[in-house]
């Protein structure tokens, strides 16, 4: 059973990286899980041993010296004892702009010094960061350069686990990116409030990952994920409409609703919304209409969804700086004790959902760094946390039956994670 479950998964994964070429074509895609990686196209053996090369260059007929920039090192402290001259070090000085800059030079950066088989130096590469390097040629009378980028491999990853503490350990213990807790969070911040993820909630996700000398760059995009939250099923089918890249749920809603779940990422509720509730620092109950985050100070404070700024200020009453926010003529939200307000952010200008409208502070009435997120509708206090917000266009009759295709792919995968 299990033989015949694995050869289906391998069948559905296969027909997934299929359609991911198909609609984004790649120059080099593999399969792969956490823990193992598997080729789909196999490389056709020569009867004669590839020449082996490093950045474009044959290694045969040279000599390399490899290093990493020190600390307070310049680029002639690098380069004089290797043997490169004074004069090549000038016309080093001298290339245009966006080659090798003496100013950009980092600690930790990686090098090669091609020399020839009588130790005269030839090449010199520079590694500006994991991907791009410059090669520098290092003539008699002259030097030339260019700039190069390495091989990019782009993997297909499947992930899954439960979570015990965080989404993020989860995805650590599970020997995946944790940054694809971020890529989730993200992708559900308009569906799941993730300061209320609970011991047992899972995840499964399958996505692509780039890598450079088998080193992870980074996160692509994220091709199909669920989450079981609370024992209910949520899940992000990524689907192009109109050009817009976007994701849906299993009947074709838009995962991105009219308002974010929340105004942070990554933090926790420290008070809930109520009637009464002990006020730290006038120890006396009364009520608290908004949800306090409890988040560092300095930590971004982000527009739950579009609207005009109605008030920016400073409350005397207890809120300290505040920023209120008229969504549409039923919904507005209020923000407070932040430390200071976003770039531009004035009475009057509109902004956009995610839009960093202030920082986590203790302005006021505060015993530490928190944000008061508040939520009104038809301007009476509501719960934010119980707010459901209506989705946004859902995909188009017309873009349906590939829609149901693609769906039913991902979805596929998935299961059998």
């Amino acid at each position: 059973m299990r033989k015949g479950r694995d050869l289906l998964f391998m069948l559905l994964l296969t027909i997934l990286v299929v359609a991911v070429v198909y609609f984004v074509p790649r120059n080099a895609i593999s399969v792969s899980s956490p823990k193992a990686s598997i080729a789909l196209v196999e490389s056709i053996q020569e009867d004669e041993p590839p020449i082996e090369m490093l950045y474009g260059i044959p290694l045969s007929a040279y000599q390399l010296t490899k290093g990493e920039v020190r600390r307070r090192q310049s680029l002639a402290d690098v380069l004089f004892p290797l043997g490169v001259s004074q004069k090549q070090l000038y016309h080093i000085s001298m290339l245009p702009d966006g080659l090798l800059d003496e100013r950009k030079i980092r600690p930790g950066n990686a090098y090669t010094l091609f020399s020839t088989l009588d130790s005269t130096p030839a090449i010199f590469v520079y590694e500006k960061d994991p991907l791009n390097y410059v090669t520098v040629y290092l003539e008699a009378e002259s030097v030339r350069a260019e700039n190069g980028t390495k091989p990019v491999e782009h993997r297909i990853i499947t992930a899954s686990g439960t979570i015990e503490t965080s989404l993020w350990e989860s995805m650590v213990k599970a020997d995946a990116n944790p940054m694809l807790a971020v890529e989730l969070s993200e992708i559900f911040a308009w569906t799941i409030d993730f300061f209320g993820i609970q011991q047992g909630d899972q995840y499964k996700v399958v996505f692509e990952e780039s890598y450079v000398d088998s080193q992870s760059i980074g996160i692509n995009r994220i091709l199909g994920a669920l989450i079981n939250h609370n024992n209910n099923d949520f899940w992000a089918i990524p689907f192009r409409q109109d050009e817009v890249d976007s994701f849906y749920d299993e009947e074709g809603n838009s995962l991105r609703k009219a308002f974010l779940k929340a105004p942070l990422r990554f933090s926790r509720i420290s008070s809930g919304f109520s009637n009464s509730r002990y006020h730290p620092v006038l120890k006396i109950r009364r009520p608290h209409h908004g949800v306090d985050y409890a988040a560092p100070s300095g930590t971004p404070v982000y527009t739950v969804g579009d609207g005009v700024v109605t008030k920016v200020g400073y409350q005397k009453n207890g809120g300290g700086n505040y920023v209120k926010i008229k969504h549409n003529s039923v919904y507005s939200t209020t923000y407070m004790h932040l430390s200071r307000f976003g770039k531009n952010i004035r009475q009057g200008r509109y902004v956009k959902q995610g839009d960093v409208i202030g920082y986590v502070g203790a302005t006021g009435l505060a015993t530490g760094p928190h944000l008061d997120f508040r939520f009104y509708k038809n301007g009476s206090p509501v719960n934010p946390l119980k707010v459901v917000a209506p989705p946004v266009e859902p995909v188009k009759e017309a873009y349906l039956p590939d829609y149901n295709v693609k769906k039913s792919i991902v979805m596929g995968i998935l299961k059998l994670i």
